[in-house]
């Protein structure tokens, strides 16, 4: 086999998908840091799946077919692993847009345009990552590309370069090599292009138990004959542009947004060459789909009953009446977990804090609902975590409705110390966002979890079921006790030279304990003042938050 179609190129993506969804407990495992969170391998998972979701039912020229795959992966991208994979898909569907079929040396183009567009991603990219597995297996692969080769071979020797260069991760990355480890994205594509190169040879794998299962058991009943329509439709589509009905250059994609907001709430829209996606909740769908097609033909559409999802035992979205809020100048979208530090950053002024975090990074989709909630010129985004960072950015990028600016708050406590100092007196977007990073390099955050495994890492003996406390990347302390782990974290981190110091106990800590903690540390650091928050984060016992 020497052309590669579209049928063969979405069940290379879906066996892609299934032989990562077996492995990605491996891949989460390959994690650096010995506590509970490790996702690259859910994040890349959730990431392939959604381009998964978004291929077509029916056969589509490849181009059209890549082009799908890669925008549903743009949208579902979480983690800087899945931000990666799907700018890396964007790049081959770049290479391949337009293409009825392709041969192996379009093929192998299109694949290198993949290198450039993830390395085009990252501000700086750090070799012995994703980033140097992929483009070291794209080179090797196309350097033995012959007369005689085919799509199996050319993907038997992607996987060898593959398996070859994730096994020299660590010799190019002192924070893999100390911790006994691989590069965890670089071995989820491994995964990835196995399960691809296995669809060539006719292995296909089924992908159940996933999101992308379009068709899912709905409660019927849920809607009979006397229910009111409480809830609207979630309606989504894909519509290409026809020249005949639009001018393509003067559609204005702003002023669709605008129209879907007087109509419908949850507004999702973006335009992709002349491909126009949309997602929005509404009580009258006919009225969008009628409205929609004068601008041009629908190549996917869904409606779902919103009442049918909303009595699942899981839940759903539900309508809720559009209310036009005014439009002011700046609004704030915060990612956080656990009920009270969320609750805090309420308190603080964001219009929206978007549940997430560490092992629970939000898509770009979920953040770009968020920024759609917000009726804003500017809407100021702050991550509060350096793995949703590139997820941000991506969100930015593809929303219009608002100039989105992405704080580089990299902590939680990086995060709060912004907001809660935030000025916008200035009207200037570029100042403030100057007086912020000047806030957060004032910041020290410290973190204390749970140890998974042994380890020796920055000096320290890690001791499985011991806690460890750890800023940013350097472990500093390793304790059997939760509490004195916290208080020795405290001292490394020179606490007494801070004037507010924030104590967020986790969901698994004792009221008690934390009382007490914060108590010892209000004697201990007299001039520092002590503010304990019931912050009900997973994952880590204690944030320690200096001002």
């Amino acid at each position: 086999m020497k052309q590669l179609n579209g049928v063969l190129y979405a069940a290379m993506i879906k066996n892609g998908a299934a032989a990562l969804k077996n492995k990605k407990s491996e891949v989460n495992d390959l994690n650096v840091f010995p506590i509970p969170d490790g996702d690259t391998g859910e994040n890349m998972f959730m990431t392939i799946d959604a381009g998964v979701v978004a291929l077509p039912d029916d056969a589509r020229p490849l181009g059209e077919t890549a082009k799908l795959a890669a925008n549903g992966m743009l949208l579902g991208a979480r983690g800087n692993s899945g931000v990666i994979l799907s700018r890396i898909f964007a790049g081959i569907a770049r290479g391949l847009e337009g293409a009825e079929e392709a041969d192996l040396r379009t093929l192998h183009a299109a694949m290198e345009s993949g290198v450039k567009e993830s390395y085009s991603a990252v501000a700086v990219p750090v070799e012995g990552t994703i980033l140097t597995v992929y483009r070291d297996a794209v080179r090797y692969a196309g350097s033995r590309i012959t007369g005689g080769s085919t799509l199996e071979t050319y993907f038997t020797d992607l996987h060898y370069e593959l398996c070859r260069s994730l096994e020299r991760t660590p010799d190019l990355l002192d924070v893999l090599k100390e911790a006994g480890v691989v590069d965890s994205g670089g071995a989820g594509f491994v995964y990835i292009a196995e399960g691809m190169r296995r669809a060539i040879a006719g292995e296909v794998d089924v992908l159940s138990d996933s999101g992308s299962e379009k068709r899912k058991n709905v409660d019927l009943n849920a809607f009979t004959e006397d229910s009111v329509l409480e809830f609207g439709y979630c309606t989504e589509f894909l519509l290409r542009l026809q020249r005949a009905k639009v001018d393509l250059d003067a559609f204005d994609v702003n002023a669709l947004i605008e129209w879907l907001n007087s109509v419908g709430d949850s507004v999702v829209c973006f335009r992709e060459g002349t491909v126009v996606k949309v997602h929005v909740h509404t009580r009258k769908p006919g009225d969008v789909f009628n409205y929609m097609q004068q601008f041009g033909e629908f190549l996917t559409m869904k409606i779902e009953n919103m009442t049918l999802q909303h009595n699942e035992v899981h839940g759903g979205a539900s309508f809720k009446s559009k209310i036009e809020k005014p439009r002011k100048p700046y609004g704030i979208v915060s990612v956080a977990a656990g009920k009270g530090i969320q609750n805090a950053f309420r308190e603080l002024g964001c219009d929206v804090v978007v549940d997430g975090g560490q092992s629970m990074n939000p898509s770009a989709e979920d953040m770009i609902s968020a920024f759609e909630e917000i009726n804003a010129d500017v809407i100021f985004v702050f991550p509060n975590n350096s793995n949703i960072m590139m997820t941000a950015k991506q969100a930015a990028e593809i929303y219009k409705g608002s100039d989105v600016r992405v704080v580089p708050s990299k902590t939680i406590g990086d995060g709060y110390a912004a907001i809660s100092m935030l000025d916008t007196d200035s009207g200037d977007t570029d100042v403030i966002l100057g007086q912020l990073a000047e806030i957060i390099d004032g910041v020290a955050t410290g973190t204390v979890s749970r140890a998974v495994r042994d380890a020796e890492k920055d000096g320290v003996t890690v001791v499985r079921d011991d806690y460890i406390g750890f800023v940013d990347d350097t472990i500093l302390v390793d304790d059997a006790s939760r509490e004195q782990a916290a208080l020795t974290l405290a001292g490394k981190m020179n606490a007494g030279r801070y004037d507010i110091m924030l104590v967020c106990s986790g969901s698994d800590v004792d009221p008690d304990e934390s009382a007490r903690l914060c108590n010892t540390l209000a004697k201990t650091y007299r001039r520092t003042e002590v503010v304990p928050i019931d912050g009900g984060q997973p994952i880590y016992d204690y944030i320690i938050i200096l001002e």
